[in-house]
């Protein structure tokens, strides 16, 4: 039961991912299947309610691809940075309920901007940016510089071989 147990906390996260996913997988095919039904329909207004609920499995099931797609190539540059030595060390003072204390990850960003800025093209230093923004609060931006580091990382060469 240990090793169950050890097992379950240390893949937590990808097992949400996939339960999330499962249920959101069963939702497109009953939406898809429920858009066929309205299209077969003899009612005007019916087929058009069909027709628009077609979209909404289509455009749901672009956005679990695009965002597991996002999810493998995070994790996979993460393994490659932890090879490497280059993963930030998470050594931010946190707050008693588990919060990173926000001036101490501001204090830190500018070190990972100036990085980034040193160094556009290295997806190195855009991944490390991305974990200061996450750490500040910012995960718009946190996003966003990971796009970019996800972008130079399929750019590379040798990423085609990973």
């Amino acid at each position: 039961m240990g090793t169950l147990w050890a097992g379950f906390k240390k893949n937590r996260t990808k097992i949400w991912v996939g339960a999330v996913t499962l249920l959101l997988v069963l939702y497109l095919v009953v939406s898809f299947q429920r858009s066929i039904l309205l299209l077969g329909d003899a009612n005007l207004v019916a087929k058009g309610i069909g027709a628009a609920y077609l979209v909404l499995p289509l455009v749901g099931a672009w956005a679990l691809i695009r965002e597991l797609l996002f999810g493998a190539r995070t994790e996979q540059m993460a393994k490659v940075l932890e090879a490497e030595g280059g993963l930030p060390e998470d050594t931010l003072p946190r707050t008693p309920a588990g919060r990173i204390v926000r001036a101490a990850a501001d204090a830190e960003f500018d070190k990972y901007r100036a990085e980034a800025e040193a160094a556009p093209e290295d997806w190195r230093s855009w991944f490390r940016l991305s974990c200061a923004y996450d750490a500040s609060g910012d995960r718009k931006r946190a996003r966003a510089s990971m796009r970019d580091a996800a972008k130079l990382f399929r750019a590379q060469p040798t990423a085609a071989g990973r």
